[in-house]
């Protein structure tokens, strides 16, 4: 008989136990804060240990039987969730750490192509390969800042408006683990098409005037 590990249990630091427990509520779990300042938060078999003290942001991956339904959850609760690839929902507790989401393993993911892209991620890459103006390689670069050789065929942006070209598959990892990324968008219904829709027009300006 192997013998191993039987078990674990995810313990993260947070500021208020009170709202840690409300939001990991919207995923089923439920529990009572302990006196010594610790949650037992349990959902089925499953248990997550939440601790009062300096939140230190961490990354947790939870499998749940309704990705559509945490999303409305969680949505109305006033959370913000972001697609990730893969068929992933990610979005961000409390106090900062990030939670991705899925269906199990073995259930079929959706928005997937026939050979394993993520739907948005092949269509950007479509679009991408009509356009001028990647680089010939990845820009983003292995996880120890080696260089990838690999062609760039999407382009990502943040919140910030930092952008980057990057292969599928360093652009798939960037997705996941980097808060405020999305696929930017190289055609031409953009920002500035919006704006441009938006602008008077010369009778609707003759009319204001």
């Amino acid at each position: 008989m192997r013998s191993g590990v039987q078990g674990q249990v995810p313990v993260l630091n947070v500021g208020d136990t009170d709202a840690a427990g409300r939001f990991y509520a919207l995923f089923g779990y439920t529990g009572q804060p302990g006196e010594d300042g610790r949650s037992r938060l349990r959902c089925g078999d499953l248990t997550l240990l939440i601790v009062e003290g300096a939140p230190a942001p961490a990354t947790l991956y939870l499998h749940v039987d309704d990705v559509a339904a945490t999303t409305e959850r969680l949505v109305a609760a006033g959370h913000r969730v972001e697609n990730a690839p893969g068929g992933e929902c990610r979005t961000v507790d409390p106090d900062g750490n990030t939670i991705l989401f899925a269906h199990p393993p073995g259930v079929p993911a959706p928005q997937v192509e026939p050979d394993g892209r993520p739907a948005p991620v092949r269509r950007a890459a479509q679009v991408a390969a009509r356009r001028d103006g990647a680089p010939g390689h990845c820009r983003i670069g292995g996880p120890r800042g080696e260089p990838c050789t690999e062609p760039a065929e999407v382009k990502l942006a943040d919140s910030w408006g930092d952008t980057v070209w990057g292969c599928l598959a360093h652009a798939d990892e960037a997705l996941v683990n980097a808060r405020g990324a999305f696929l930017a968008t190289e055609d031409n219904t953009g920002i500035a098409a919006y704006l441009a829709a938006r602008q008077a027009r010369p009778e609707t300006a003759a009319v204001a005037g």
